[in-house]
């Protein structure tokens, strides 16, 4: 088996590097399923505490290879391949696992991000993108539609009019335009981006990871919520932290202006 995903951990941050440069790192079944395997690891790991996904090569990821048997049509076929059975097998969990993850995911955008690519990227917390990076959904170009969260994730962060234009049309928006538009966090020099994503993931590995998993799902579950229910989350979530020793860490760590200790208990 091939190294499709490379997978290390320094300290408390874990990062993974999605490897098939030769392909831009364009999905087939293996790297599905090691990727899969790794996020198992990453899920089970208390000692890691933040999560940055990178690609090798000059590409983020171009989204599904589409010569890979998993979704390649044999014309002689009379039944056409099952692409939702495909996306529910492989992408949808993948998303899935990135939304429920209780530990930040931080995208390192190193180039384009393609279809599924960029669907990957947009459900990471944060994304920081080199000044080289694009985002591109060319999916009804070729007969489909977003899949992956795509749809879901850019709506929300671009509104109506601006996700209709990128996702029919197809066109290449640049990092600097999808930070000014706050589709992504922070744009960074290709020599530099690694560099600040490894900063900015050990600024949130230092917080108390208790607080850090409630505010990320506070956050991504408010879209399904009127007010009051949001109100009454918030409520439950400061009466179960308030109890929490990393509540006590931290109010002792700021009297005392030390860092804390956070224990995620």
């Amino acid at each position: 088996m091939s190294n499709t995903i490379q997978y290390e951990v320094n300290k408390s941050i874990a990062c993974i590097t999605l490897n098939r440069p030769d392909k831009l790192n364009s999905f087939n079944v293996e790297m599905h399923t090691q990727l899969a395997q790794v996020m198992q690891q990453v899920e089970s790991d208390d000692g890691v505490r933040c999560v940055i996904i990178t690609g090798a090569g000059r590409g983020f990821c171009a989204g599904q290879d589409l010569s890979d048997r998993a979704v390649k049509s044999d014309n002689q076929q009379s039944t056409p391949v099952d692409l939702g059975a495909s996306v529910e097998k492989y992408y949808n969990p993948l998303i899935r696992r990135i939304s429920q993850l209780d530990k930040p995911v931080i995208c390192a955008l190193n180039g384009v991000a393609a279809g599924a690519g960029a669907s990957i990227a947009l459900a990471c917390d944060f994304v920081i993108a080199s000044n080289k990076a694009s985002f591109i959904l060319a999916f009804c170009a070729v007969g489909l539609v977003p899949d992956s969260g795509a749809s879901w994730h850019m709506i929300r962060s671009l509104g109506l009019a601006r996700t209709k234009a990128l996702a029919l049309l197809g066109n290449k928006l640049s990092a600097e335009k999808a930070q000014e538009w706050g589709l992504i966090w922070q744009v960074s020099e290709p020599e530099q981006l690694l560099q600040e994503a490894n900063s900015l993931a050990q600024q949130l590995a230092e917080k108390p990871p208790l607080a850090v998993a409630a505010t990320k799902h506070l956050i991504n579950d408010s879209f399904d919520k009127v007010m009051h229910q949001q109100l009454e989350e918030e409520r439950l979530l400061m009466q179960r932290l308030g109890r929490s020793h990393d509540y006590q860490e931290g109010v002792a760590a700021f009297m005392q202006k030390r860092p804390g200790q956070f224990k995620g208990c």
